[in-house]
């Protein structure tokens, strides 16, 4: 990879000002990935640090995970309500619309020097938009990848165009990245971010967490995670075989709250149905990182389409049974079972992910997407990279055609 260096010439900044870096956070799910690259960045005496938080961090719906970054002591610079309370995929679009208005005040009165923006929720259109509009150059994280069930690859590909600097989360994805037309000096292969934690974070014990989640470990215990399938019509077409199957299941299964998609709040009423009537199930609406991540390392199984089933299961060599086309064209690792929407298979692969023998030939795997050193590259990158026409990309040559 070519170093940051080489890219635009001239001086990023004058000696005596601070590298102004705006981060925008828009949930639960984005926060718990941007915590590292965040304190590594807080820590640079010359960087000048502001955070952006909107969405599903100020609802109390969400759990008002707001409150985890003022605990973090992170300084946020402005808090953006823009989540309407609707079900549907036109509040989706308006939500796009009021945070975009949010944020052209918000940026307009702290303008950084580099907005980081990370990975593909469709509400991080509205910071790209507005970032472009008042020519604040981008970073990306988590471009380059594929989740051909949401909405959300389009979200990210998007971001990619609109991105000036580039993080990505494997060396296949910075390879897509480039192959989109991207500079290769701007396309850094990081690592995903989330894995910092696996790393650099004191995850809880066994005992730990039955005690902070009012729970005794039975075997088995499947961790459920499950969110609107957004490239379809009708947003929760396969939760029905989901749910079918967990009222199946065998054993003991705790299930955390959806994304803030179209169809959530079905969905959430539909876990809590699930709740009430399987015996030695537990809803949680909101899971902090570590202790989600550590769940990770204790439970037998993980079922559902979350992300966190293909990116960080992997390093705890967790058994992953991914239901249905969310996560489908994703880079993934043997822990990974792929099941269509239907009962029966479903069943089927979580039998055969709480196999002893399944579990114990994960033993020596690799996680693709890093080994949690993402934060130093991101936050190196940001801090060193040149601005002076950071904003002007240069043209994708294009071969003479035929004759």
């Amino acid at each position: 990879m070519t170093s940051p260096t080489s890219g635009p010439t001239g001086l990023a900044s004058t000696a005596s000002a601070r590298r102004r870096i705006g981060v925008v956070t828009t949930s639960r799910a984005d926060y718990s990935h941007l915590y590292w690259p965040l304190r590594e960045l807080a820590a640079n005496a010359g960087v000048e640090l502001g955070v952006f938080a909107l969405g599903p961090h100020l609802a109390p719906q969400f759990g008002n995970t707001i409150h985890e970054i003022e605990r973090d002591g992170f300084p946020i610079r402005a808090r953006i309500e823009c989540l309407l309370n609707s079900d549907s995929d036109t509040g989706m679009a308006k939500t796009i619309g009021l945070a975009t208005l949010g944020l052209a005040d918000a940026l307009s009165a702290w303008r950084p020097d580099i907005l980081l923006l990370i990975a593909d929720r469709y509400e991080m259109l509205a910071p790209a938009s507005v970032a472009l509009a008042l020519r604040i150059p981008i970073a990306h994280i988590e471009g380059g990848e594929v989740s051909q069930g949401a909405i959300d690859d389009h979200v990210r590909n998007a971001l990619t165009k609109l991105a000036h600097i580039h993080f990505t989360s494997t060396q296949t994805a910075r390879r897509r990245v480039i192959a989109m037309g991207e500079e290769p000096w701007r396309v850094h292969h990081a690592g995903a971010p989330s894995l910092d934690h696996m790393r650099r974070s004191t995850l809880l014990s066994r005992s730990a967490i039955e005690a902070q989640l009012g729970l005794t470990f039975t075997m088995p215990t499947l961790l459920a995670a499950w969110h609107p399938v957004t490239i379809l019509r009708d947003t929760n077409a396969e939760a029905d075989a989901l749910f079918t199957a967990l009222a199946q299941a065998p054993g003991q299964l705790v299930f955390v709250y959806p994304n803030s998609d179209a169809g959530s709040h079905a969905l959430i009423e539909r876990t809590q149905a699930l709740a009430a009537t399987r015996a030695n199930t537990r809803l949680f609406v909101n899971l902090e990182a570590i202790t989600y991540w550590s769940l990770l390392g204790q439970v037998d199984a993980l079922v559902g389409n979350s992300s966190s089933g293909i990116m960080e299961a992997a390093s705890f060599a967790l058994p992953v049974v991914n239901v249905g086309m969310r996560q489908q064209g994703r880079e993934r690792a043997a822990n990974v079972i792929d099941a269509p929407a239907d009962a029966p298979a479903i069943l089927d692969a979580i039998h055969r992910a709480l196999a002893p023998e399944l579990r114990a030939g994960l033993r020596e795997m690799k996680n693709p997407y890093g080994d949690g050193t993402a934060a130093t590259t991101i936050a190196r990158v940001l801090t060193t990279v040149p601005l002076d026409g950071l904003l002007i990309k240069r043209p994708v040559p294009v071969a003479a055609e035929d004759a």
